[in-house]
């Protein structure tokens, strides 16, 4: 399963929000109308999963040392805002209030497909992480020739 491609969409008053349709022909493909959405670790956005890469995820944290202060954090910010959406028969979710809030989403929305999951940005702040201007272009420069991308 695959997750490509940026979308505009909009958020209703009620917290609705429509998953585009190629996600959701994604998740079909693997006979799946669910998604995990919690919040992103570091960003002011939030992460949806598939309930299969979801459960990965989810073992892969249950091997790892519990006790770090690290490990504490990743918890308590992902596994523990995580909520599970059944897509409805309109396409949508009912993202959660204390989501909504922690990733600052208002009215406008962008998801942006990342391969094995959706970030789900509000506009504004999606704007502003992604405006070449903002970024450190010589060191992400860097970075991206030592992976050879």
């Amino acid at each position: 399963m695959e997750f490509l491609g940026k979308h505009y969409n909009s958020l209703d008053a009620k917290g609705r929000l429509i998953i585009p349709a190629p996600f959701r022909e994604s998740l079909a493909s693997a006979d799946s109308a669910t998604l995990v959405v919690t919040n992103d670790v570091f960003d002011k956005c939030l992460c949806a999963y598939s309930a299969a890469e979801w459960r990965q995820l989810v073992e892969k944290v249950r091997a790892l040392p519990q006790s770090s202060d690290a490990m504490k954090f990743y918890l308590r910010r992902v596994i523990g805002s995580a909520v599970k959406y059944d897509i409805d028969k309109q396409g949508r979710i009912l993202v959660s209030p204390a989501l909504r809030r922690d990733a600052g989403l208002n009215s406008e929305v962008v998801l942006v497909g990342l391969g094995s999951r959706i970030e789900i940005w509000d506009k504004q702040e999606y704007e502003g992480v992604t405006e070449p201007s903002e970024t450190e272009k010589d060191a992400f420069k860097e970075a991206y020739d030592q992976h050879g991308l």
